[in-house]
């Protein structure tokens, strides 16, 4: 998938979106395109996930507590949070069809920790996650 393209998908990801254009950019070089096919368990509620997944093509359905919860199309995204803290899945996601994404892995990411602004950013993208949640 073009570089530019999931750069302005980055942007619309909260964690990622208050990152300056050369942050976005990083991220994007870092993403590999990762393909699925339809049935496939993504992610399993309860387990280690080892990256952040973009979707670009495809539908998943996001299951919490054996509970349908929502169904990912182009630009939706899971993982993120794990991406920082090393945590297991809080939910399942399964392919409804083949599935394309960009994935982050974390150990791709974690280097891009030690610049400052990029650091910044994400705390940003961070406060805004926390502030949804609280309904502010």
């Amino acid at each position: 998938m073009d570089q530019m393209k999931i750069v302005e998908l980055l942007r619309s990801v909260p964690l990622f979106s208050d990152l300056a254009d050369h942050d976005l950019t990083t991220v994007a070089d870092r993403m590999k395109e990762v393909h699925f096919a339809q049935g496939t368990s993504v992610a399993t509620q309860g387990q280690t996930g080892v990256g952040f997944h973009l979707v670009v093509d495809g539908t998943a359905e996001v299951v919490k507590d054996g509970a349908r919860v929502t169904e990912l199309r182009h630009g939706g995204y899971f993982g993120e949070i794990g991406l920082i803290d090393g945590g297991p899945r809080s939910a399942t996601v399964t392919a409804t069809s083949d599935l394309t994404t960009v994935s982050l892995v974390g150990w791709d990411f974690t280097p891009l920790l030690d610049n400052p602004s990029f650091t910044k950013g994400l705390l940003m993208g961070l406060c805004k996650i926390a502030r949804q949640e609280k309904g502010e």
